[in-house]
């Protein structure tokens, strides 16, 4: 939680510090990405069964059973961890294009810590009346500002590729978030279909249990 305060206030010096420590991925997936995930879908599941959710365009507060709940959190989880694990790999891809490949485990940390004001913004979804939409938008803003900072250090890129790499950084991260809120947002509102759809309507019946 502290590197994720040191990255949105001196986003600079928490890089450098980053990158100096070099950590592999057990040390980033046990001291920071599952205890965030984890703690992200502890509070919103917690609301959703105390609160449910608001959705708008039915004007009801819609609830959710216990089971359904532990469902949704822990699928929710898996496309959290999912989204980092593929956008560093798309973002590992894209930068043997400028320069040549960096080790996965680089890059992996990078697009991690990257994510840190998005599952920070998450936290949102407390309010049983939040829009799901509304912390994914203030959080990948800010992810791509810190990354402004990050990709040049946490990459180590060249001054004459690094705005490049940048680029296509931020378009991984703005898709595959996007992709991946926008399934469960619009699930919580009401908006998925699940029976129209083989694929969704089978996750609909593992959350529902029916």
């Amino acid at each position: 939680m502290l590197n994720v305060v040191l990255l949105i206030v001196a986003p600079a010096w928490a890089w450098d510090r980053i990158a100096a420590a070099g950590r592999g991925y057990f040390f980033i997936l046990v001291t920071y990405l599952l205890p965030f995930i984890a703690l992200d879908a502890a509070v919103e599941g917690w609301s959703l069964e105390k609160w449910g959710k608001w959705q708008s365009h039915f004007q009801i507060t819609k609830s959710f059973s216990h089971a359904t709940v532990l469902h949704f959190e822990i699928l929710h989880a898996l496309l959290w961890l999912g989204m980092v694990f593929v956008s560093a790999l798309l973002v590992w891809v894209a930068a043997e294009n400028f320069n040549g490949r960096r080790p996965y485990v680089v890059v992996f940390s990078t697009i991690a810590y990257g994510y840190s004001p998005l599952f920070l913004a998450n936290l949102m979804n407390v309010s049983p009346t939040m829009n799901p939409f509304v912390p994914w938008i203030i959080g990948i803003m800010a992810s791509i500002w810190i990354l402004y900072q990050g990709v040049p250090r946490g990459l180590k890129t060249d001054p004459v590729h690094a705005f490049g790499i940048y680029l296509s950084t931020i378009m991984v991260v703005f898709l595959v978030s996007g992709m991946v809120h926008a399934l469960t947002a619009l699930y919580l509102l009401g908006r998925i279909d699940f029976q129209n759809s083989w694929l969704l309507q089978q996750i609909g019946h593992w959350l529902h249990e029916i």
